[in-house]
């Protein structure tokens, strides 16, 4: 899960690996598989940002 903030800055978790695509208009937008859209005070290169740092610890830290 990464953190995300909600425009009156609350801050939440969200599954990236539900995320279908982010929109900045100004604010970024983003788009869930589910059908939901959230709308965020990160801009969408943030969003991309904390999304890579989530995949490398997960497969970093994967052992067999």
């Amino acid at each position: 899960m990464i953190s995300v903030t909600r425009l009156n800055n609350e801050e939440f978790f969200v599954n990236p690996d539900l995320i279908e695509f982010m929109e900045e208009t100004p604010n970024t937008v983003i788009s869930l598989s589910t059908g939901k859209k959230i709308v965020v005070s990160e801009s969408a290169e943030v969003v991309i940002e904390k999304i890579i740092a989530y995949k490398r610890k997960i497969f970093t830290d994967f052992h067999i």
